[in-house]
């Protein structure tokens, strides 16, 4: 049974965050779907990625390849991850079920904290998911590093 990481990103961009989550999933040995809702944001992340630096490369594959079942990391805008991730991460309010938690080592929700609407998205998801009894932590980088504020 997984739980839901709440990741509100005040200090450091997605473009920066994100690399250093992935680098931790793959460090656990989990496969990483990362779902956004625009394929053109995904698109850009995919670029992110590939721009990182040589010391922390990390292989991925944006959905719609032919390998899209071998890829450690699949960027995607569906629920369907054809790379059967142990860890699902999401970017710009995208949707995740209690059941996909319940059924992943682990759920990271990355938010903007600079962005109301952001800010509400995932305060109605925590309540979503808690509320449908996923164990769920908050984590803050607003001290400048991050520590966990919350826990359900």
């Amino acid at each position: 049974m997984g739980a839901a990481y709440f990741y509100h990103l005040t200090r450091r961009p997605l473009q920066e965050t994100l690399p250093v989550l992935l680098q931790k999933a793959r460090g656990a040995g989990w496969r990483t779907a990362v779902r956004g809702q625009m394929a053109d944001r995904m698109s850009w992340l995919d670029e992110v990625l590939w721009q990182g630096s040589a010391d922390s490369f990390l292989a991925h594959g944006l959905a719609g390849g032919p390998h899209d079942a071998l890829q450690p990391i699949l960027l995607t805008t569906t629920q369907d991850s054809a790379n059967q991730p142990e860890c699902l991460m999401t970017v710009d309010g995208a949707e995740v079920t209690p059941e996909e938690v319940q059924a992943r080592e682990r759920v990271c929700i990355l938010f903007d904290g600079n962005n109301e609407t952001a800010l509400q998205q995932a305060r109605s998801q925590w309540k979503s998911l808690t509320g449908a009894g996923c164990s769920a932590q908050y984590w803050s980088e607003e001290s400048g590093r991050w520590e966990k504020k919350a826990e359900a």
